[in-house]
């Protein structure tokens, strides 16, 4: 059943109302940063509102701007995909404001109230697209993305942040310009923008242009890192930490997984996918990304480098798991938005407290830290693990049902990347790991503990905390994948 409302469209912008406060109070920063945690715990309730209704096999639909009559631009459509990636993503903002605070305030950083600022915009932008109900709405709000959280990478305003920030931003509108293109295309083979559950193309449309469009979309949606668009993430770990937390947690990477999902099941559905062949190819491509992506987080030192090429690998678990095209293989894509966002935004969150506590970036300076860092490192060690596969942590479900998926498909090479990147995993995490644990303090040091500030490791207790709940009480995200399975297959 469609249901309208305008919960949609508040949860979205109660975030655009906060920057603009934000600025207004920016001569007290209790009261500016207080906008910003305000703001996250509205959007995040305003959210869970809707949870109710998309478990019972709803969707709420508002119409802000039309064309013409029955021509929406501006729509919104929430189904259980978006009210996933919006919960994950609205949950993870309160933490992560919480926690720039204690890391922009303990190393003083300039111009925080501009920092503050583009960090509510995006997320204004990334509930944008996870509650677009068409390719205009979703492009809008995708490219606001990019502008927004340009001043977040080039924040340090060096000639090295100015520098890579550059290359962020121009691959991501570079890129975008396919997401574009593929949308006229899909709008003249279809007649439409809006997305449908099983797909908007008729069974007439042109086989040659509707392949044509999708690898179009895949090019389009850099956001996502697929090899070779993915150099602009590494770059962005210029970025202060916490941004890069909201880079590869909270906002970009997943709008682009998300995007990529959006385009697999409701814009060609999987019947079409599977008669052109599509998720077989797609399957190849993340394939290939998963393994090297790996190959060069083995070969980082930086630690912020290391998580960003882990980062790409993970990204492309969940394209692979879509293109599989099973309900195994499509609930592991869904629901990994979730697992890789709490794994990889604890590991972020971590890297950033030991630079704030201990000034140290390279895995090499690691040896012996959790004796100064002991929740720290365990909440680190729990990021790792979750996202090596490990029992008992919410990324063995992910790892788990992408096996099922692909013995469902018959794609039994599948098997042999996801065992081959476990173990590539495990050997760039567990040397950290190791060495964090059980070899000596560098000759100088002393054992005394001393961790970062509380506002910032409680987030990162919380994030860890909630990699367990994600194991043991996974039913909202089971819940929520089956449904998108059982509306598209």
């Amino acid at each position: 059943m469609e249901l309208e409302s305008i919960t949609p469209v508040l949860a979205v912008a109660v975030s655009s109302v906060a920057a603009v406060l934000i600025v207004v109070t920016r001569r007290w920063p209790n009261i500016r940063e207080g906008w910003s945690v305000v703001a996250g715990i509205v959007k995040f309730l305003l959210v869970l509102t809707m949870v109710p209704a998309v478990l019972d096999g709803n969707t709420i639909h508002y119409t802000l701007l039309s064309l013409t009559p029955g021509v929406p631009i501006i729509a919104f459509r929430v189904d259980a995909l978006g009210l996933l990636f919006a919960a994950t993503a609205s949950f993870l903002w309160i933490l992560t404001t919480f926690y720039s605070i204690g890391y922009m305030r303990s190393l003083h950083e300039h111009a925080q109230t501009r920092y503050y600022f583009c960090f509510a915009i995006t997320m204004s932008a990334t509930l944008g697209v996870a509650f677009s109900s068409n390719l205009v709405t979703l492009y809008l709000f995708y490219e606001l993305i990019s502008f927004s959280t340009y001043p977040l990478v080039a924040h340090q305003e060096t000639d090295e942040a100015f520098d890579k920030g550059n290359k962020y931003v121009f691959y991501l509108l570079m890129t975008s310009k396919g997401l574009l293109l593929a949308s006229f295309l899909a709008y003249a083979l279809s007649g439409t923008f809006d997305f449908k559950p099983n797909g908007m193309f008729p069974s007439d449309a042109n086989p040659t242009l509707l392949t044509l469009a999708y690898f179009l979309f895949l090019v389009g949606i850099g956001k996502a890192a697929i090899m070779p668009f993915h150099a602009w993430l590494p770059a962005a770990m210029v970025a202060p930490t916490p941004v890069s937390a909201l880079l590869h947690a909270v906002a970009v990477v997943n709008t682009g997984i998300f995007c990529i999902l959006r385009i697999m099941f409701d814009v060609f559905g999987v019947e079409l996918m599977k008669e052109l062949n599509l998720g077989v190819m797609t399957a190849f491509i993340a394939s290939f990304t998963i393994i090297m992506a790996s190959i060069y987080a083995l070969t980082r030192d930086n630690l912020k480098a290391l998580l960003a090429y882990s980062t790409i690998s993970q990204l492309s678990y969940m394209v692979l798991g879509g293109a599989l095209l099973t309900p195994g293989g499509m609930a592991a894509g869904i629901i990994h938005i979730a697992n890789h966002a709490l794994g990889k935004i604890t590991l972020f969150l971590c890297a950033g407290s030991i630079y704030v506590a201990a000034h140290k970036t390279k895995v090499s300076e690691l040896n012996g830290i959790a004796k100064r860092m002991p929740y720290t490192m365990t909440a680190f060690a729990l990021g790792a693990l979750s996202l090596i596969g490990f029992p008992l942590l919410g990324g063995f479900i992910s790892k788990w049902y992408l096996t099922l998926g692909s013995i469902e498909a018959g794609l039994y090479p599948v098997i042999v990347v996801l065992v081959t990147s476990t173990i590539l995993n495990a050997c760039y995490f567990l040397p950290i790991v190791y060495a964090a644990f059980f070899r000596e303090l560098p000759t100088g040091e002393r054992a005394d503990r001393h961790e970062a500030p509380t506002v910032m490791v409680v987030p990162l207790a919380l994030t860890a905390a909630g990699i367990l709940v994600s194991f043991f009480a996974p039913e909202v995200f089971l819940d929520l994948a089956k449904i998108i399975v059982g509306e598209v297959k």
